[in-house]
């Protein structure tokens, strides 16, 4: 009695086909390992060292009133953050501030203002003695210019309240970015090229000479792919990890939660690569479509800096890339404690690219 075909085990042969085809190319090794591990390694040599960047806020009920209000506000050294008070404590807890400052009338005669910071255990020693200097340089300035016969028109505290914090390192922005960067790039690039190379080379039109349907034909090279990119994943988060003590806050939980994000935008990359792969009239032409795709996202979404330092008109274009929500999604869930559950909204997104990608992918895609 003949046994029933068995759909399954064609898809994991072809998927381990395509897993070694993957491993014995030196491109697709280079782009998902050695760029991605490149850069992670070149940015967290260099977060080691405390680097001078001033950011401050003014807390609540701080006298606006007052020239020295205005004088603080607008040096050009010093970035002032607006946003509400429990967003700046977590900014400061994080160390992302240097400092909150309030400034309050005195209600003895001399000085006329008292000057307090608020700061964190995460906050360098360095940029808070800096940022320290600068305020009593201009307050220095202030009674020069303004107030020759008095005293002093303001006084620091030389206590400086400090909360609990934790340290935010360089590898904690750079690491997600470039991992989100790593499935980006493969999910485009490598779909593009497999299947279009598939397509050229009449593989595709082999399968169809044997059982296997084209709905597991599809899975298996998908599956390939996927398993391929998942342990990139894990070697760029274990390398972070050990050796540039990247954040992993839940431990093993956060690992699995970041693999399971990691799967999830690898999947809504790849309908990206099916669209090129698919209208693409010949292998030359697959680059620069791809590029199109890809080079917006790796320069807008947040993958070296916070898309809060473009423009404010670049901005609202930089919060609808995918790439964007699955690196806050990753930075979410490694620094700030939150699970897949909390990421709700950079989900629901990804889920809407990935309608988007998938419905333009089956009207693209090509058999032969």
């Amino acid at each position: 009695m003949l046994k029933s075909y068995s759909q399954f085990k064609a898809m994991l042969a072809i998927a381990k086909a395509g897993l070694i085809a993957i491993f014995r190319s030196p491109s697709a090794v280079a782009f998902s390992f050695a760029f991605p591990l490149i850069f992670i390694l070149v940015f967290g040599f260099f977060s080691g060292g405390s680097k001078v960047s001033l950011r401050a806020a003014f807390a609540p009920g701080t006298d606006t009133t007052h020239y020295l209000y205005s004088v603080i506000h607008n040096i050009a050294g010093i970035r002032i953050i607006e946003k509400p008070d429990i967003e700046l404590n977590e900014e400061l807890e994080k160390g992302r501030l240097t400092a909150i400052i309030s400034i309050h009338k005195n209600d003895n005669e001399s000085p006329a203002y008292f000057i307090n910071l608020k700061s964190s255990e995460a906050v360098s020693p360095q940029n808070l003695q800096v940022l320290r200097s600068i305020l009593e340089s201009v307050i220095k300035n202030i009674d020069r210019q303004k107030y020759p016969n008095t005293p002093t028109i303001a006084a620091i505290n030389n206590h400086i309240e400090k909360i609990p914090g934790r340290t935010y390192r360089t590898i904690d922005f750079i690491l997600p970015g470039q991992l989100g960067f790593s499935l980006l790039s493969a999910g485009v690039f490598g779909v593009a090229f497999l299947f279009f190379s598939l397509r050229q080379t009449l593989v595709l039109k082999r399968f169809f000479a044997t059982p296997v349907s084209r709905t597991f034909i599809v899975l298996g090279e998908g599956l390939s792919r996927v398993t391929f990119q998942l342990i990139t994943a894990v070697v760029i988060l274990l390398v972070g990890y050990y050796f540039f003590h990247f954040t992993l806050i839940h431990g093993w939980i956060t690992f699995m939660e970041l693999l399971v994000l990691s799967f999830i935008g690898l999947v809504v990359f790849m309908s990206f690569g099916f669209v090129v792969s698919g209208i693409a009239k010949n292998e030359s032409t697959i680059p620069p479509l791809a590029n199109m795709v890809t080079l917006p996202q790796f320069l807008l979404a947040g993958t070296f800096f916070p898309i809060d330092n473009f423009p404010a008109w670049l901005q609202p274009f930089c919060k609808i890339l995918p790439l964007t929500h699955l690196n806050d999604a990753m930075r979410n869930v490694a620094f700030e404690g939150a699970h897949l559950t909390d990421c709700g909204k950079q989900l629901g997104i990804l889920a809407i690219w990935a309608v988007i990608g998938y419905t333009l992918a089956v009207k693209a895609f090509k058999w032969e």
